[in-house]
């Protein structure tokens, strides 16, 4: 490992599509590191979550952008302990549901919610670097849209098949489903497929590697492994006198 010092506020931003690994591997290195960490994703599935609650159809985007400025939505920073409250309700499980993963991609094109987000995602960044903390933020636009200048943009991506096997161990962990682990993971890996190609092809913020993120294939490395590269690239960019 580099005997670099690191730098005490850098931003570091990790974009990849659903299942790829990006809160294992950012909430590893924030804590590693001794960063603020952010999964902006959590936040988008809080606000369908309170949409849903309200009985409003994400699916209407009128509906959604009418709405989606009125819930109080509050996160930790905490790598070890990261929870989000919408409306003083802490929801960091319920918005793990089925019914939330469902309709999240739907939700998160609507450009007034996006907005909305994205401002709350760089008041995060701007309260880590006034308190002189760096930050590890994730989601699908973070390097692209969120935070463009970051010192280091990783673009996390891991095979559909795999990410499928990840993410039914994940859920049925959970007990959010009944049916077996192969069969779970056949219908999670088609469900993957089509909220990637929702998430690349939504004409706001669409899910695309920034131009000068490093590319990572997790698809057959492990969890520390993935953060030593992030780790790496990060002391990549300190000077001798950071």
């Amino acid at each position: 490992m580099s005997g670099l010092k690191l730098r005490a506020d850098p931003i570091i931003a990790i974009d990849g599509p659903s299942g790829s690994g990006k809160s294992s591997t950012a909430r590893g290195v924030a804590a590693r590191l001794g960063l603020k960490y952010v999964d902006t994703g959590a936040m988008y599935r809080a606000m369908t979550w309170w949409l849903l609650e309200q009985n409003i159809d994400p699916s209407d985007p009128l509906a959604v952008a009418q709405r989606c400025g009125e819930p109080a939505i509050h996160i930790t920073a905490d790598p070890d302990n990261p929870r989000i409250l919408i409306d003083d309700v802490d929801v960091s499980e319920l918005i793990r549901c089925p019914r939330v993963t469902e309709a999240v991609s739907l939700v998160s094109a609507v450009p007034q919610l996006r907005e909305r987000l994205v401002q709350l995602q760089r008041a995060e960044c701007v309260a880590a670097m006034t308190a002189g903390t760096g930050i590890v933020m994730e989601g699908r636009d973070i390097g692209t849209v969120v935070l463009p200048d970051a010192d280091v943009k990783i673009f996390l991506t891991a095979d559909a098949r795999v990410r499928a096997q990840r993410r039914a161990v994940e859920e049925t962990a959970r007990g959010n489903v009944t049916a077996s682990l192969d069969e779970h993971a056949g219908v999670t890996e088609e469900s993957l497929r089509k909220r990637d190609a929702l998430d690349s092809t939504r004409p706001i913020s669409p899910l695309v590697a920034a131009a000068d993120a490093l590319a990572i294939d997790g698809s057959h490395s492990s969890l520390e492994e993935v953060i030593d590269q992030v780790v790496a690239a990060v002391r990549a960019t300190q000077g001798p006198d950071a």
